[in-house]
């Protein structure tokens, strides 16, 4: 149906009290893996609040909050004003890294602490005022799936901050004095990996490679190999 929505009595009691909020989350993505973290997220608040986890942008139903999520369409500025507040969460410390993929770009120009900024939802890409920022470490051992537990985390992390201090927070306008910098949308080549140089100096192209979505892979010999990396227990 590409939309699930979550209540429960205790919703509308939380409701009758004022506490309760109407949320949405729009994932065009059912694949992703962030959406164990929302099942978990939303199962734990179905009680307090009315949630729904949309798929497409035509089965948002409005309210108080939506949060976009791994999101690949336009929301425009009037389909926005079904919401008191819609938000992006962004993985780079904007306005540098605006675009796509920005946890994985940073992770190859050899980044080891990244940033996961709040923002809200505006007509330019990735250039809304900010909520909140959050620093990370990520390990240069820490391959795609532990990168994605780190992120995912830190994104619960913003969800619950936005939730709970929806009133009294306080966006501020994204640094006029730095100048935005944009990532590009990856694509298989990315994930290209050249056979005759070493792993080592691959490393960090190969562990950001999610093996089920985007696999890092070599071509040779007329045919394309896929290179699945895991790590081993440590003897």
């Amino acid at each position: 149906m590409g939309l699930e929505r979550h209540a429960s009595q205790d919703f509308y009691f939380n409701r009758l009290k004022g506490n309760a909020m109407k949320i949405s989350f729009l994932c065009n993505d059912l694949s992703h893996p962030v959406n164990d973290y929302l099942y978990i997220w939303i199962k734990k608040n179905n009680s307090k609040h009315e949630i729904e986890l949309v798929r497409q942008k035509k089965y948002l139903s409005g309210g108080d909050i939506l949060f976009l999520i791994s999101c690949t369409e336009i929301i425009s500025s009037q389909e926005r004003k079904a919401y008191i507040n819609c938000l992006v969460i962004h993985a780079s410390d904007l306005p540098k890294g605006r675009g796509w993929s920005p946890h994985i770009w940073s992770i190859l120009e050899g980044k080891e602490e990244l940033t996961l900024t709040l923002l809200e939802a505006n007509d330019e890409v990735d250039s809304g005022k900010i909520w909140k920022k959050l620093n990370f470490q990520v390990p240069k051992h820490a391959l795609w799936n532990e990168i994605n537990a780190q992120l995912f985390e830190k994104e619960i992390e913003l969800i619950d901050f936005a939730v709970s201090n929806f009133k009294s927070v306080s966006p501020k306008p994204q640094d006029p004095n730095i100048k935005p910098t944009y990532y590009p949308r990856r694509t298989p080549n990315d994930s290209a990996i050249d056979p005759s140089k070493s792993i080592e100096s691959q490393f960090d192209k190969i562990r950001v490679c999610d093996p089920n979505r985007f696999p890092a892979h070599i071509e040779l010999y007329g045919k394309r190999y896929k290179i699945i990396l895991e790590k081993v227990d440590d003897k």
